[in-house]
């Protein structure tokens, strides 16, 4: 069956999603556009997607898109598309979505039409007028963008997010398709040493020990659509076969992370034994500006924002404290930062920087691998005037 399909991702890492469906996925129609990226496939590219792409939200089907200027525009194309070839009898369908820029702009009320048109197709189709809904779910969204109505089944599930190895998460986690994004924006394959001196629950040296050793990042966790009868078993228990022969399991790396609460450190190595990567990820409980950065290598850091942890100031005396600490090491440095003053407080303008969002938190990543003199209090000032004017 040829399908159109739809990852949502957190705006930033469209462009890294599109990549992995092109290169991973071997995928020739890709489109990026803001916050998602669309692309043609079969059941086999379904099931691959959902168990391999690090970066995307979901994966959806994209049933059809239409103008709906008015309830009866969205209930005459909502019960145009072909539900009948996903859903069955006994199917759950429930329904969610947003308005945006649109005349219908009521969620609830769109919520309801949107049902009633399924229900309608359906009951057509089945020859039946109540559906009790006691199988297997088929998650529906809609969203209304600018009066065009785009109608989608959800065959994720859960966030793609949710790998299945963090239960539980420290004060202010960090989304983990953000953290692979990090590991995959510097290019970082296991050749050099990796640290993450602010681990948190352990996040980033995770999804980088994954990378590393090609594990695909839903092989713990199942979808809704691999109970959709619909649709061919074949295809995931194939994907699932040919994600576990890539993963090299016995390669191990040199990864590092490290905090200064110890209750972390505990929770970081608990989840590194839940995602089968204990073997070549090592945790430690170190204060970050006492640790040795003489070495080259590679580190990642997400330090407190002063958003949900610690206040503005305290934590932009980290950053300086951090900067001087880091001022002569050899080491490439990726550290993401809500605080649009991070560079003059860190002492150095980033040599490229990167805007994502940590859930709904603006931040960007800060890279480093040039090296470059620390900026004085008065220069720093004023590039954040000249960049502020700009």
């Amino acid at each position: 069956m040829e399908l159109t399909m739809c990852c949502p991702t957190l705006f930033g890492l469209e462009g890294i999603v599109a990549d992995e469906l092109r290169f991973g996925g071997k995928l020739a129609e890709v489109r990026a556009e803001n916050g998602r990226v669309l692309f043609e496939g079969d059941e086999n590219t379904l099931a691959w997607a959902n168990l391999n792409l690090r970066c995307a939200e979901r994966v959806l089907i994209r049933l059809g898109e239409f103008p709906a200027k008015s309830f009866d525009a969205l209930f005459e194309g909502v019960r145009a598309l072909p539900w009948e070839q996903f859903i069955p009898r006994d199917g759950a369908f429930p329904v969610k979505g947003y308005c945006l820029n649109a005349a219908l702009h009521s969620v609830p009320d769109c919520q309801k039409i949107v049902k009633k048109a399924v229900v309608n197709r359906l009951g057509a189709h089945y020859g039946q007028t109540w559906f009790e809904e006691s199988g297997a779910r088929y998650q529906i969204q809609f969203s209304i963008m600018n009066d065009v109505a785009a109608l989608y089944l959800d065959t994720s599930g859960v966030g793609l997010h949710k790998r299945g190895y963090r239960a539980n998460s420290n004060a202010a986690p960090l989304r983990e398709t953000l953290a692979a994004a990090m590991v995959k924006l510097a290019r970082w394959r296991g050749r050099e040493p990796l640290m993450d001196p602010f681990c948190g629950s352990g996040t980033i040296a995770i999804e980088a020990a994954m990378i590393a050793q090609r594990r695909a990042p839903g092989l713990l966790r199942r979808f809704d659509a691999e109970k959709w009868v619909t649709l061919d078993g074949a295809a995931w228990r194939q994907a699932r076969e040919d994600a576990l022969g890539m993963n090299d399991g016995s390669a191990r790396f040199d990864i590092v992370g490290s905090d200064l609460d110890p209750a972390c450190v505990e929770l970081s190595m608990e989840n590194a034994r839940k995602a089968g990567v204990s073997g070549t990820v090592f945790f430690e409980r170190a204060d970050a500006l006492q640790r040795d950065y003489n070495r080259a290598g590679v580190l990642f850091a997400n330090p407190p924002y002063g958003e949900r942890l610690l206040d503005v100031q305290t934590a932009e005396k980290l950053y300086a404290d951090l900067g001087r600490r880091l001022e002569k090491s050899p080491v490439k440095q990726y550290i993401l930062s809500s605080d649009p003053l991070f560079e003059r407080c860190f002492g150095r303008k980033a040599d490229k920087r990167r805007k994502l969002y940590n859930g709904m938190i603006k931040c960007e990543l800060h890279m480093y691998f040039k090296h470059a003199p620390r900026l004085s209090a008065n220069s720093g000032k004023q590039a954040h005037t000249e960049t502020v004017k700009k």
